[in-house]
């Protein structure tokens, strides 16, 4: 886990790039209240069939919160959130995309005010994290996790 919490999304040095997908998993789903809780679902469920559990609580955490995100400012009503899983020779990287507009920054947090603090968790959790656009409306928000090359038993 990163020490600091960097004010910008953070990015894979060239030579950490994605190779090309070893693995990958797609799904959509309609923007609902319950899309962040199947969406975590989807990521543990494939995952635990690639045999890639290691970090899965890390996984699972940033998966709900850039899920989160997307239903409650990123995809307009009526819209679909993307996640996608994606697995390299030693990353993985989850996947939000939505179709709305403007780029996620990451905020400081007031007191006890609930909300804001989605990316701060992902910015902690995960290894790398960053916002890219996409062909057509929207944007990508992304965590990255270094693993093992060997798969865990």
């Amino acid at each position: 886990m990163p020490s600091r919490l960097p004010a910008e999304p953070d990015t894979l040095a060239p030579d950490q790039a994605f190779d090309g997908a070893v693995e990958h998993e797609t799904m959509l789903f309609d923007r609902r209240r319950t899309t962040p809780s199947a969406a975590r679902s989807f990521v543990a469920e494939t995952l635990t069939q690639w045999s890639r559990t290691e970090r899965l609580d890390d996984i699972r955490l940033c998966t709900s919160e850039l899920a989160t995100n997307a239903v409650l400012h990123g995809a307009p009503a009526g819209g679909q959130v993307l996640v996608r899983v994606e697995l390299h020779l030693t990353v993985l990287r989850i996947e939000v995309h939505d179709g709305g507009n403007g780029t996620p920054a990451k905020r400081e947090s007031r007191g006890t005010t609930d909300g804001g603090r989605g990316l701060q968790l992902v910015s902690a959790v995960a290894d790398h994290w960053g916002v890219m656009d996409r062909q057509g409306p929207g944007k990508c928000v992304w965590a990255a996790f270094h693993h093992n090359a060997v798969p865990t038993c």
